[in-house]
């Protein structure tokens, strides 16, 4: 993905999901300044809702957040955006059982161990 532009001539939106705030923050901050659209949520809910407006072509999401997982709400932004593509991070062990129950129901959703590097999640995002 060109960080400059899509098809429609826009720089790609991504939508970030991620309970602690600074990571949030952070990413979206650092995403903006390397050419993308970024928008940031504190919660798997808020980013369903948020995905409805922004319509992301990214969704960055933590796997492990309270209430509704990273891994529920890519699956509920992938049904309304199929096009949207997710990558998922996770710092948590939690995360093999919680994509194993994705995987049976449909999905297999991108997985970047936390920290990541921000170069390596640019390069990640602009990867085909």
């Amino acid at each position: 993905m060109d960080p400059r532009s899509t098809d429609d001539g826009i720089r790609p939106r991504v939508l970030i999901a991620d309970d602690e705030r600074i990571i949030a923050d952070t990413l979206g901050m650092i995403l903006s300044q390397n050419g993308f659209d970024a928008a940031t949520v504190y919660s798997g809910q808020k980013a369903v809702e948020a995905a409805r407006q922004f319509h992301p072509h990214v969704f960055l999401g933590d796997v492990v957040m309270p209430g509704m997982s990273g891994i529920e709400a890519a699956i509920q932004i992938s049904a309304m955006i199929p096009d949207c593509r997710v990558l998922l991070l996770s710092g948590q062990a939690a995360t093999s059982d919680l994509l194993r129950d994705a995987r049976v129901r449909g999905h297999d959703f991108e997985i970047l161990l936390k920290p990541v590097h921000p170069n390596q999640l640019i390069d990640r995002l602009r990867a085909p």
